[in-house]
């Protein structure tokens, strides 16, 4: 076999879509079918969704034992669980989830309140298209991200920061 996806009803009875456990599921092809670009960023998603499972499993039993790291990371698998919910009919470019993923696996989604995630991801697509469309454009034709690039992206997710607002 090619390897096994696993779903999960409680994930798909919340609303998250595909509702693929991560940390279950396995590729025999894995990331040698992905383009550079998402496999880039894609690993450390996967990761960090297996270890946010595993501890929203623990922390079901009671938070206020846990630590501030913990928490945290807790938050980061909340936002990201939102960023991967997908709308039906509504696919989203590699461009787009390459963005998007790099903002979340580095951190610039953090301190966003996890109701405002998709409210900030819709205007931080926008703001991608048109402020500086030279790096989705870079990514579609390189299908990688490029240290010019990832400089270029890290400048702009700093600048669209500045002017969100989570209201």
């Amino acid at each position: 076999t090619d390897g096994q996806i696993y779903l999960e009803a409680d994930m798909f009875n919340a609303g998250n879509r595909p509702a693929v456990n991560a940390g279950l599921s396995v590729s025999r092809v894995g990331g040698s079918a992905q383009r550079r670009a998402m496999r880039r960023v894609a690993g450390r998603i996967r990761l960090d969704l297996a270890q946010y499972r595993e501890l929203a499993s623990f922390a079901q039993f009671g938070t206020q034992d846990l630590d501030a790291a913990t928490r945290q990371q807790l938050e980061r698998g909340q936002r990201t669980i939102e960023i991967l919910k997908q709308t039906q009919f509504q696919p989203q470019s590699l461009e787009h989830q390459v963005l998007v993923f790099f903002a979340v696996s580095n951190g610039y989604v953090d301190e966003i309140p996890i109701p405002a995630v998709p409210r900030w991801e819709t205007e931080f697509l926008n703001y991608m298209d048109t402020a500086h469309a030279e790096v989705g454009k870079s990514i579609s034709e390189t299908n990688d991200l490029t240290e010019e690039t990832t400089a270029t992206l890290t400048t702009a997710i700093e600048e669209f920061q500045k002017g969100f607002t989570a209201q």
